[in-house]
């Protein structure tokens, strides 16, 4: 194999059911963030700047429309060349093959094998951060061990019932890990898995035919998550901007952090590039009689209301004398004259009538599902 070259493995089934109705027709990793980026960009940039040139992505059945709407080829992140190649397989398949006795990841060997590749990175897509895994595959070659797992240390506020944390010794060296609920009562900062890790090729071929063999996990999340503390396990503390996405309200907050300038620049203006799907799009149009204060837009929208802390994405139009306050705004939406939107969450395609308030609260945000027409006053929750 050739040194230091890696491939990756994107892994994205994992549902919460706190998102809903966000992820009701999308992958978590097809979110829209910050007006114009999805979720996933973040890994794929990761992959881009550390010249990555081969990408295994799992996916749920049925959950693929909006990754390869926004995919497409991908030119954005240089996987559309020749020596180039990414591959999508649905996390169904492995379920059926290990319930038929067949060898549920031959894929997925197949791939590592023909990838050549020394080093595998692997991650998840809703820990949003901006990882620089050359940095990563530097200490994990120091290491000499067989994974790398990427952490930080958090309040536990900002962890859900889901995570892993994990319990590191003086050496910097995964000792066990375990969920919230058996964290210690003391503790107010826990280290909390990434779910990202550079491991060597040859230790997760091997991992993956164990795994066959033995009747394991066919999620790889899983089977990672329980070579933690048995494996040779190494750790790398990631030290930037990381939002840790499971429910509508951290959702919500990872986006209102980019109106922050400190936040904004951690995530976006590092040494390392974030890359989107590229629109030529004319710019936002604001009349002589909007209102904007400390908001984000994206282009092609029209705006004559009035946008105060909000995030407001493609396409949107904003009518004379219609209200947005402390929402998010996704593409296409079309808000009318006289309406009224505060800590709400507005999916793409949405319409709101003209007079027609929706209003949500700091802790208790109103979530319109795609495509919905607003027709009547929304107070809290969620609205069809």
């Amino acid at each position: 194999m050739k040194t230091n070259r890696m491939c990756a493995i994107i892994g994205n089934i994992e549902k919460f059911d706190a998102l809903m109705p966000l992820i009701e027709k999308r992958p978590l990793a097809t979110l829209p963030f910050d007006c114009k980026y999805r979720l996933i960009d973040f890994q794929l940039s990761s992959l881009v700047n550390a010249n990555i040139d081969r990408l295994f992505m799992v996916f749920n059945e049925g959950e693929t429309q909006s990754v390869f709407d926004h995919i497409g080829g991908g030119k954005e992140w240089d996987l559309d060349s020749l020596k180039n190649r990414f591959f999508t397989y649905f996390y169904q398949d492995f379920v059926k093959k290990k319930n038929e006795r067949k060898p549920f990841y031959s894929s997925l060997i197949d791939y590592l094998q023909k990838s050549k590749s020394e080093y595998t990175v692997f991650m998840s897509s809703r820990m949003l951060c901006n990882l620089d895994l050359r940095a990563i595959l530097k200490i994990h070659q120091a290491q000499g061990n067989d994974v790398t797992v990427v952490y930080k240390r958090v309040n536990k506020e900002s962890v859900c019932s889901e995570d892993t944390l994990l319990d590191i010794n003086e050496e910097g060296s995964v000792t066990g890990a375990h969920v919230l609920k058996d964290a210690s009562a003391e503790a107010e900062r826990v280290n909390l898995s990434m779910e990202a890790y550079i491991v060597q090729t040859e230790w997760l071929i091997q991992t993956l035919e164990w795994a066959q063999e033995n009747d394991a996990s066919p999620s790889l999340i899983d089977l990672m998550k329980s070579q933690l503390g048995q494996a040779k396990c190494s750790t790398y503390e990631y030290i930037g901007y990381l939002k840790n996405i499971h429910d509508i309200q951290s959702y919500y907050q990872a986006n209102m952090d980019m109106l922050d300038p400190q936040k904004f620049n951690a995530l976006m203006y590092s040494n390392q590039k974030i890359y989107t799907k590229f629109k030529n799009e004319v710019p936002t149009y604001y009349s002589p009689d909007s209102m904007v204060k400390n908001s984000q837009f994206a282009t092609g929208c029209v705006v004559q209301g009035t946008v105060e802390n909000s995030l407001v994405s493609r396409r949107t139009k904003i009518d004379v004398g219609a209200v947005v306050k402390h929402s998010l705004i996704n593409a296409s939406a079309k808000i009318a004259s006289g309406a009224q939107i505060e800590y709400a969450i507005l999916d793409k395609g949405v319409v709101v009538d003209s007079g027609v308030q929706i209003k949500g609260t700091p802790d208790k945000l109103a979530v319109i599902r795609k495509g919905a027409h607003v027709t009547e006053n929304v107070v809290g929750g969620e609205a069809e």
